[in-house]
Parts: structure tokens; sequence; C-alpha cells
């Protein structure tokens, strides 16, 4: 998962501070706990570790686009949509990542932290390097990159393995491609795109040889166990998803999983000031840390113990009684024989030792059994003639008052079958005690401020990734919007071009009719001025034209003959000796020269004499498409007197 660098989506906008969202009600956080149980039993994710404002608010998005109302609701459909859950998946893990993303820290990790890494390794000695949350890739072939540019490209291979994990099948599934277009390698320094990528149509994919140095493969930070051994963990912006426990688990894992001398990489929203104990950082502005040697906090250096020796000459024993009686320190000498010799009057003061407890055995003091390993402390400086120290021994003088004692038993000089004498120093340190309690607690204070702050930077964060996401989906679909825009506008000019030619031809068709028109006109007035019946005829005896004086001699009009066949036509006229003249014609059979003559009956019923004479209607071709059919009405008296 990266999630290189993510963010919060519409409460953020619409809420506008994390702290505005409204709280789920208790039967909503029964619901929303079912079903983030439901996801960790049946498909063995775990987002119980992740921040519940963050992992609630992607889960609500996801309701929102599938218009689900409640978390019951959208468990149900969980259930009974097999492919939601990679829907959703994907809105939760948002993978948005890039080539060298904060340019100055990958130029630190090139310039400084690699040369670091390489420079106690022997020649030949593996590196090994993981990239935990690698979502789409770019984040390993960058670390392949910067580690081919340190040691050069044939030790590289010899050397080096990057693994690179993440929870997100899909977005493994992207990365084995190795496949990206040329703006997602617009960061990489110049050269570097020619020098480890190869050109594949429109696109560049990482060179073969290299890409077999990056391992991909799923890991669940949270469940899963680490990739060991590591010089350098690279794992940015992805801890800031995970509450406090769960990044502290997280961590451990790290810990355990880097060498001695290996480089924890985290982003920028990610700090590590309150696991000072496990990683300590080498530049806290770019967020490189180194591990850290765990050590025990409740240990205390010892220094050496002076050993009180009772001196066998003794210049001036008033000065020296004195000298114990007034010390600043609680302090009882007891004699070799177990019984006390002398308590000053601190001890007195504080531990309630008096002049009547002065020759009393020390074992039997209500001061042995009021502090809790006085006594088997003093048994074992006599016993062992070596001097121990007692810490922060509790001893309660009252109901209301406890004090607290640094405890110092130091054997004297005394006889080997006897045993020692004993001195016992007890040094107050109540107030520092108490000033150590108020320290820690304002110490956790300051964690726990820190922890709000921590959690509200990286709320921030998150909230700013998921918004660049938006904004790079946005981006995408504008680019998608732009590239349809310009293909409306290219069918467009097509449209118009094809538009212009219409208007051309039209334009042309226009000039066309106008002449074809003219033309009728011109043939109409030629028929019509002609004294002889005229009729035209294609090659099927299909009438094309039939002037008025046809109409006048067999009383049909032009639109009632045109398109009809000549010898269906009702007319006088004996067809039978017609069909062979114009059938001679249009066979191409020649002319004849006499017309012919026969008797018809017109419009007027009266009987007429006709000539008719047919001649050819040539083609383009030369050869007759039809027939012009004269027919001459001649006067039946001038007929029968020639």
């Amino acid at each position: 998962m990266v999630t290189d660098d993510d963010a919060e989506d519409e409460y953020a906008t619409e809420s506008g501070l994390p702290g505005d969202r409204p709280a789920l009600t208790p039967a909503e956080e029964v619901e929303f706990e079912a079903l983030l149980s439901f996801l960790k039993e049946s498909r063995g994710f775990d987002f119980t570790g992740y921040k519940r404002s963050s992992i609630r608010r992607r889960v609500t998005r996801r309701m929102q686009q599938v218009d689900v109302a409640t978390f019951a609701e959208y468990l149900d459909l969980l259930q009974v949509d097999t492919e939601e859950f990679t829907q959703l998946f994907n809105t939760v893990l948002i993978n948005v990542t890039g080539f060298l993303r904060d340019t100055e820290a990958w130029e630190e990790l090139a310039e400084q932290i690699v040369p670091q890494l390489l420079a106690p390794k022997p020649r030949g000695e593996a590196v090994r390097v993981w990239s935990a949350g690698c979502a789409s890739g770019e984040e390993a072939y960058g670390l392949a990159m910067v580690f081919a540019e340190a040691l050069g490209i044939e030790e590289f291979r010899a050397r080096v393995k990057v693994y690179a994990t993440d929870v997100d099948e899909d977005a493994l599934a992207a990365a084995r491609q190795a496949t990206y277009a040329e703006k997602e390698l617009a960061a990489l320094p110049a050269g570097w795109r020619e020098r480890y990528f190869e050109r594949t149509g429109s696109r560049w994919t990482f060179r073969s040889d290299l890409r077999r140095c990056v391992i991909f493969g799923r890991n669940d930070l949270v469940q899963d166990a680490p990739i060991g051994r590591l010089d350098l963990l690279v794992c940015r912006n992805t801890l800031m998803y995970l509450n406090a426990e769960t990044q502290s688990r997280v961590l451990r894992r790290f810990h355990f999983a880097l060498n001695t001398a290996g480089v924890l990489f985290l982003g920028k929203a990610e700090m590590l000031l309150s696991h000072g104990r496990l990683f300590l950082p080498v530049d806290l502005k770019r967020r490189f840390f180194r591990k850290a040697d765990q050590v025990d906090p409740s240990g205390r250096g010892v220094g050496p113990v002076g050993r009180l020796q009772a001196s066998s000459a003794v210049a001036d024993p008033q000065v020296e009684d004195e000298a114990l009686l007034f010390s600043p320190l609680a302090t009882l000498v007891v004699t070799a024989d177990e019984v006390v010799a002398t308590a000053n009057r601190r001890a007195e003061a504080q531990l309630g030792v008096t002049s009547r407890e002065i020759g009393r055995r020390f074992t039997e003091l209500e001061l042995c059994h009021r502090i809790a390993g006085l006594r088997s402390s003093y048994e074992d400086v006599r016993r062992n003639r070596t001097a121990l120290w007692q810490h922060e021994a509790e001893f309660a003088r009252s109901s209301t008052e406890t004090l607290y004692f640094d405890i110092q038993v130091v054997p004297l000089q005394g006889q080997v079958d006897t045993g020692p004498a004993v001195a016992l120093f007890f040094t107050d340190v109540t107030r520092y005690r108490r000033m150590t309690g108020e320290l820690q607690a304002a110490h956790r204070q300051v964690e726990t401020a820190y922890e709000e702050l921590q959690s509200t930077v990286e709320e921030l964060e998150t909230t700013n990734e998921e918004l660049q996401s938006t904004v790079e989906e946005l981006e995408t679909t504008n680019e998608e919007l732009q590239s349809t825009v310009e293909e409306l506008e290219t069918t467009n000019e097509e449209l118009q071009s094809t538009n212009d030619e219409l208007q051309s031809m039209n334009d042309e068709m226009r000039q066309r009719t106008s002449q074809l028109d003219r033309a009728n006109d011109f043939l109409e007035s030629v028929l019509g001025g002609l004294r002889t019946a005229v009729v035209v005829v294609d090659g099927e005896l299909i009438v094309q034209a039939w002037n008025s004086q046809a109409d006048d001699l067999w009383g049909l009009r032009s639109d009632e003959a045109v398109g009809q066949h000549l010898l269906n036509l009702d007319i006088g006229l004996a067809t039978d000796r017609l069909r062979p003249l114009v059938r001679e014609v249009l066979h191409g059979d020649g002319v004849r020269e006499d017309p012919l003559r026969v008797e018809a009956i017109n419009r007027r019923g009266r009987t007429v004499q006709l000539s008719i004479g047919v001649s050819p209607l040539v083609g383009r071709q030369g050869r007759p498409d039809g027939a012009i059919i004269l027919m001459d009405q001649r006067d039946v008296g001038s007929a029968h007197a020639r």
C-alpha cells in the first residue's frame, strides 16, 4: 500500500477540519466494527490497526459511491457482491506515487545515505533493500536506479536485491509490468530515462536485466513477518494511516529487520520522536533514521563505592564522633556482633532510630521490617564483605508521609571469624523521586501532546494526499474530456468539410437543374411549336414526351401519356402496324424513307388519315436509345383524291 502521499476526501472539504466530522452513534459503532471483523475473517485483511477516522472516511466514501446508507447495508452488499471488495480495497488503499518524490530527500539518499551504507561493506557483499508499500513500483525502481548509480550497472546486478511489497494485488500487478508513460518519467534526472528504460511504443519499460533485481510480493505490515537483514528500509507515508499501537508494533518489526548499521527512510509526514529507543535521527527534516541499540530505561549506572574502613589509628575520637553526629546523611553503625553502636541525629529525625535503640540487635529494629530488602542487604554485606547499594527504598514514616532513600551498606574492618562491622548511609532522595515523577508525568503529557499533534499532522497530510489523488483523477478526467473535445472538433471539421462539399454539390445541382429546366422548356417549346403530333419513346416503348399536337389528336394529356407503354394507350390508332416500324428503328435496321400511312380515329371520333414517320433517338454511345414518332394528320378527301 502506499501511499506515497495521500489525503482524506470529501469530509475534509465539506466539514473543514477532521474534528468537525460527526461522531458515530453507538449503533453505528457496532455496525462499523462488525464490518471490519467481516473483512478480517472473510478476506484476510485486518483494517482494525488503521486509524478509525481514516478507515471510516474511506468506507463511507465507497458507500456514497454505491448509494448505501448504513454500514449494515454495506456489509450485506459485500456478502453478496464478490467484486465490491476489490472496489472497497482500491478506495481504502490510495496508490498515489511517483518517481523520486520529495526531491531533496532522494538527493540526500543518493549523495549521503547510500555511500555511507556501502562504504563499510567489503566488495562483493550483498546489499538488501526493502520498499514497504511500493504501490505501482515507482519507488522500488527509483531505489534500484539510485544504487545502480552508486555501484555501476554490473556490480548492481551482482550485489543488490530490492524487495518491494504491498497489500494491493492490482498495484503489484501493475508494478511487475514496469511500464510507464513518458509523463510519469518526467521527474527523473537527465539521462536516467534513456539509461534505465527502453522505449516500447509510446511507453517506457524498465530494463529487463535490472528488473530481475527487483522482487515484488504481497506483505501486510500489520500481520506478516518482515524481510530481514536489511541495509535500507523505505516506508514512506504508510505508517501515518495506522494507529499508535499498530505503529509501535510495525516499528519493532522494522527495528528487527534492519542490520546494525541499517537506515530507515520515512515519508515527510512521519516522525519517530516517541520511539527514540528504537531509532535515532540521521536527518530529522528529511526523515532518515538509523537503528539504535535498545537500552533498558530502568538501568542505572552505579559508580564505584568507597569502602569505609576503620582506621587503626584515630587522631581525635571526639572530632570523629561529632562529624558523624552532625552528618547530613542518616547513618547507622552496627558492630561485628550485629548490635547497633551508633545512630546520628539525622537517623533519629528521619528514621526514628533514637538513643533507646543503641545496644539492640540491628535485625530487631522496626526499621528493618519497614524498609523492604534492608535486612537481606545487610546480611549479604556481612557474608560477602562487599559494599552494596539499595536504590529508592521506600520508608513509610507515617500513614501520610513516605520517604525514599538510596541506602549504601558498607562493610568495616573486622575479624575474619566474627564478621565485619557495617555502616549504613541513608541518602534522602524523596525530593528527587517526586521531581522524577513530575518529570515523567510532564514527559508523558508532552508525548501525548506530540502524538495528538502528530496525529493532526498525519490527518492533514492524509487529507492533502487524498486531495492530490482527487486532483490527479480530475486531471485524468480533464485530459479525457480534452481528448473528446479534440475528437469532436475534428469530427466537426470533417462535418463542416462535408457540408461545404454538399453545399457545392447542391449549388452545382441547382445550376444543372436550372439548365435542365431551360432545356425542358426549350424542348417543350420546340415540340409545342410543331404542327405534327410528336411522341418520344425509350427502348422499352415507354412514352417520354407527348406534345400538345398529340394531345389534340388523341385527347390524352401529356401527364396521362408520359410514363405509359405506347401500345397500351387508349387511342384510335391500330398499333399492330406501328410496332414493327418502331422495332426496326430501335434495332438499328435503318429508317424507312416512305412514311407509313394509316387511318385512325381522332379524339373527336372522326376518321383521319395519318402519315407516320419514325426516327431513332440516338444516345451518347451512337446506338438508338429510343424513337421519335411523327404523326402528321392529312385530310381524308385529299387522301382519296390521290
